[in-house]
């Protein structure tokens, strides 16, 4: 079985190996603390506390796979060898939606650092999907589970 592979840029990687320690040094050793004052309680059967340490536990050494998985398995993103406006991953991109030309400005990221509060698009979103490969003054339609709009890039830069 082929395993996953999980794009990002270098910074995206560093953040995720960041969290990693954090959760690795100290947030074991504080879960294991709050099992801890929680047993000296008595019975486990009705300890609330003991349950949510428990669960937040679980949660944890979740992540932490999940993490050590996504790193193991990162593929940093190179556009070195792509032209400088050429929308592809690790660049930001800006287009106007036609016709009421409403702009939008968005990074195209790996999935494991999507973050669109932040701007930051999933290579797996359609709206990345769509643009990914065009150039500036390209006009593309972009399907989405809502409908499909059309877009006219304007702007691709490397990300800052």
């Amino acid at each position: 079985m082929e395993e996953k592979v999980y794009p990002m840029t270098v910074e995206g990687k560093a953040k995720l190996e960041a969290e990693l320690e954090d959760l690795k040094v100290n947030k074991r050793k504080e879960i294991v603390e709050r099992i801890k004052v929680a047993r000296s309680f008595g019975d486990l059967s009705e300890n609330s506390e003991y349950e949510s340490a428990k669960d937040e536990q679980a949660f944890v050494e979740g992540r932490i796979s999940t993490l050590e998985m996504m790193i193991r398995y990162a593929e940093i993103i190179d556009d070195k060898h792509v032209a400088d406006d050429e929308v592809t991953l690790g660049r930001k991109v800006t287009f106007v939606e036609l016709p009421d030309g409403e702009e939008e400005t968005y990074t195209i990221v790996g999935s494991a650092e999507a973050d669109p509060l932040a701007s930051k698009i999933s290579n797996d979103s359609p709206i990345a999907k769509a643009i990914l490969g065009k150039k500036i003054n390209d006009v593309v339609s972009i399907e989405t589970p809502g409908g499909s709009f059309d877009v006219k890039i304007t702007s691709v830069s490397k990300k800052d």
